[in-house]
């Protein structure tokens, strides 16, 4: 081999390597950008099982350190909510940031099921159920839903805010969807559903 040859050869042998090493290099910082296995889970979806979810009940679940209500409404409730539209202050959900199909009197996907976040709009305190219709703390033109004990604001079976309290907007719809029918799935919209 001449001295050309074998400098040509050696200065691509040596590029070659050079190419490679940074490659095996640089790898684990490129890596190092990618998130964890812990901050995957953190940011997973959640399935919650509701066959076993009574009428008239509510089941408490826990997603990315929020407190999510989920109501399997009985169709008396779903009865009331037709009765107190005029008492609230946003009754279709056009002021509330939430996913289009929310936009209505019982802001769910399905009819017998509410989906909320368990956190009050006005200063995040958690809302208790009160189910019952006019018990004596709740007045008698209390038809079901939501009480904030921190400052009072009151909410409906569909999380919607009532007219004169501190709250300024509806209880939050989380991105949710259904699967095989009774299987909640929180954190992940429907293919179908426009946000």
């Amino acid at each position: 081999m001449s001295k050309v040859g074998r400098r040509k050869f050696l200065s691509i042998a040596t590029s070659v390597t050079s190419v490679i090493g940074g490659a095996f290099a640089v790898t684990p910082f490129i890596l190092s950008f990618q998130p964890s296995k812990k901050a995957k889970a953190l940011g997973a979806s959640i399935k919650v099982d509701l066959s076993n979810l009574e009428p008239g009940s509510l089941i408490k679940v826990l997603y990315r350190g929020t407190p999510f209500y989920v109501v399997h409404r009985s169709d008396d409730m779903i009865a009331q909510l037709k009765t107190i539209n005029s008492d609230l202050r946003d009754p279709d959900s056009e002021l509330s940031i939430q996913p289009n199909f929310a936009k209505n009197e019982l802001r769910s996907m399905k009819p017998k099921y509410l989906v909320v976040e368990g956190v009050c709009t006005h200063l995040g305190c958690a809302p208790i159920e009160k189910f019952s219709i006019a018990p004596a703390d709740m007045g008698p033109d209390w038809r079901g839903g939501f009480y904030c004990p921190c400052h009072g604001s009151k909410f409906d079976l569909s999380g919607r805010v009532f007219s004169g309290v501190p709250a300024p907007s509806n209880l939050r719809i989380p991105p949710h969807r259904f699967e095989n029918g009774s299987i909640l799935v929180v954190g992940e919209n429907s293919e179908d559903m426009n946000v």
